[in-house]
């Protein structure tokens, strides 16, 4: 694997069991090291780790383009091509989205297709692909 610039993440859920289903099965997550405590999966090549802890308390969330949401979350930036597959899968699966696959900043800068879920612990994940790459951090 080339040298490449990849993240570690580390969330807290509340039940392995059901990580490990949503994970790797609804997401498709290659499973690697895990313990009683804790699995490591393989997130388009980073490192992220599901950890055994107490649930969470309150939620929070930020409005943006009509919609409200939720802090902290995680996620990945697809292709166009590649969310399109997902979403169609969270959606073939009975996923219960916080906010629906659309179009977001439509016509702007930054234009992008997003969609958030909650995992079983209630950690919010975003997936989002851009129209064009090149302005993932456009002002």
């Amino acid at each position: 694997m080339p040298n490449i610039p990849r993240f570690h993440l580390a969330m807290p859920v509340d039940d392995l069991a059901a990580a490990r289903r949503f994970y790797g099965e609804t997401l498709g997550l290659e499973q690697g090291r895990s313990s009683d405590t804790w699995v490591d999966w393989n997130l388009h090549g980073h490192q992220f780790v599901t950890h055994l802890a107490p649930a969470r308390t309150e939620r929070v969330s930020n409005p943006v383009d009509g919609h409200d949401v939720p802090v902290p979350h995680f996620g990945l930036v697809l292709t166009v091509e590649e969310f399109q597959v997902l979403a169609e899968k969270l959606t073939n699966a009975g996923t219960k989205f916080v906010i629906e696959p659309y179009v977001r900043f439509k016509g702007e800068p930054g234009e992008q297709w997003t969609m958030f879920l909650l995992d079983p612990a209630g950690n919010a994940l975003e997936f989002k692909a851009f129209a064009d790459d090149s302005q993932v951090f456009a002002v």
